[in-house]
């Protein structure tokens, strides 16, 4: 019952996502869906610790409710190619 309903927000865009930046290696990273933001927040840390346990570097986490295209997005292929990434913010 869960899993639909977390589909469903998700399909709606309302869904919680944990955003992760990292500057190297220069990614962005997303983590989800959830069904409430403090769902999101106490899985935060374990996804954190894989991402240093990889060598990842200055780390910016933010959660937030959205419907991101892609869950790894590599932003010096971004930057090169001009492609961009939707993500459709819900709440501001």
């Amino acid at each position: 019952m869960k899993e639909t309903l977390v589909n469903f927000l998700n399909f709606s865009g309302i869904a919680w996502w944990i955003k992760i930046f990292t500057v190297d290696p220069r990614c962005t990273y997303y983590f989800g869906p959830f069904l409430t933001s403090e769902e999101a927040k106490t899985s935060e840390a374990g996804y954190l610790e894989d991402l240093e346990g990889e060598g990842a570097q200055g780390i910016k986490v933010s959660i937030q409710q959205c419907q991101p295209v892609e869950l790894t997005i590599y932003n010096d292929e971004l930057e090169n190619s001009g492609d961009q990434v939707m993500v459709n913010p819900i709440f501001n």
